[in-house]
């Protein structure tokens, strides 16, 4: 499973709660290994905001602040049903590009990273920018929350100040332009299904089975001399003796 998405968009940690609600009976769950990659909303973005982000959100879409306040209070909502507090008031926007990066550095095997690692940052990136306040876009900040789930701090430090997996984001933005991305999360399994947006758990899981079926058929075998309805079973919720 491939997810692109990005760190600021709370429609991609709705959509990672709503998948994790879906592998959650998923017979084959051990089976299905998952990779985040890098998908900015807006690369030109500076690395803090100074507004406020409702005043941002404002102006970029031409709406008054007391709608933007609503636009966050019906997300927020959103998100309490699938067991996330936002907290748009705290929220301190801005460029992801070094996330992204950091996100590059928990996968990496050759610095002790591995996708489980990489799952536990995304999902601790999301909490520090849409539920604590953390600065998304501050290299301090980042490498506090890398810390916080067993990133090494210097590891991280020494990423941030260089451009080391600069060129592993950008390959993930060409791949998404590729695959013909336009928005985030879009979800793409055995690359073969594309599934965007935040589905709900239910749909998630109808394309988890589908994928599953498709890539382990069954074929029916039977003894040699046989016909396939000669052994007895039971069937339609009863047994004929």
């Amino acid at each position: 499973m491939d997810i692109w998405s990005d760190v600021v968009c709370p429609w991609c940690a709705i959509g990672r709660a709503r998948f994790e609600a879906a592998l959650a009976d998923f017979p084959h769950r051990d089976d299905v290994e998952v990779r985040w990659h890098s998908f900015e909303l807006d690369p030109s973005a500076p690395r803090e905001y100074p507004e406020p982000l409702a005043e941002h959100l404002a102006a970029k879409y031409g709406v008054s602040v007391e709608q933007a306040h609503g636009m966050h209070a019906h997300m927020t909502e959103q998100a309490a049903a699938d067991g996330l507090e936002f907290h748009f008031e705290r929220a301190r926007s801005g460029n992801t590009f070094d996330a992204h990066r950091l996100l590059h550095l928990a996968v990496d095997s050759t610095a002790g990273g591995s996708l489980k690692l990489q799952d536990r940052l995304k999902e601790r990136l999301f909490r520090a920018y849409l539920t604590d306040g953390e600065p998304i876009g501050d290299p301090d900040a980042l490498v506090r929350v890398a810390a916080e789930i067993g990133i090494d701090p210097d590891a991280a430090r020494a990423v941030l100040e260089s451009d080391r997996y600069a060129d592993e984001v950008r390959a993930d933005e060409l791949q998404a332009r590729r695959y013909g991305i336009s928005g985030v999360p879009f979800f793409v399994i055995d690359e073969k299904y594309g599934v965007s947006g935040a589905q709900p758990a239910a749909a998630l899981r109808e394309v988890l089975d589908t994928a599953w079926a498709e890539a382990n058929p069954l074929t029916l075998l039977s003894p040699t001399g046989a016909r396939p309805d000669d052994g007895e079973a039971c069937a339609d919720g009863s047994c004929a003796i």
